[in-house]
């Protein structure tokens, strides 16, 4: 019985320090961690606060924001820029936009521009009802970066018209 105990003793402390030594990294980790992220979203009138009911609620679209960041050699974020390409369709024809935005707010809630596209009034005119438009190298806060990248869902983007000046097409952005 002594002889049982004595073997699986020293089975169970060769064991151990077989995991010991297999676990422990002999550098540390080189993971570089990512320089440009994307976040998408579907756009309808049905999320803007409140719902888009006039003539302009047929109208649908799509985000994708592409946001290169710059990071320092402790890896935290120093600069950002962010890239819009938007594609809207089903909008009445002659349908003109007056903005694009982040804001930051959960569904159903609203919130202040973070992020402004520059898009001027007037600057997209959806002639066929539809319309693409890109905003390229717009400067994104260092901390509006670091939070979208931990929490997307947060943020949402809109764009506004005429017609619906507080927002015509919303939907809350999903980092990819």
């Amino acid at each position: 019985m002594k002889k049982i105990s004595a073997v699986a003793m020293m089975l169970g402390v060769v064991a151990m320090a077989s995991a010991c030594g297999s676990s422990s990294p002999t550098a540390p980790s080189t993971t570089a961690l990512p320089s440009s992220y994307t976040f998408t979203a579907s756009l309808l009138p049905a999320n803007e606060v409140p719902a888009v009911t006039n003539g302009e609620a047929a109208g649908t679209g799509t985000v994708t924001v592409t946001m290169a960041v710059t990071r320092d050699s402790a890896s935290s974020i120093t600069a950002a820029t962010a890239t819009f390409n938007v594609v809207l369709s089903g909008f009445p024809a002659g349908t003109t936009l007056t903005g694009a935005h982040i804001h930051q707010a959960g569904p159903g809630l609203t919130a202040g521009v973070i992020v402004n596209t520059g898009l001027a009034s007037g600057e997209v005119v959806l002639s066929n009802g539809t319309a693409n438009f890109t905003k390229s190298s717009i400067n994104v806060a260092v901390d509006v970066a670091n939070n979208l990248i931990i929490g997307s869902n947060g943020f949402y983007f809109n764009v506004h018209s005429t017609t619906n000046a507080g927002g015509v097409a919303r939907g809350q952005l999903v980092k990819q």
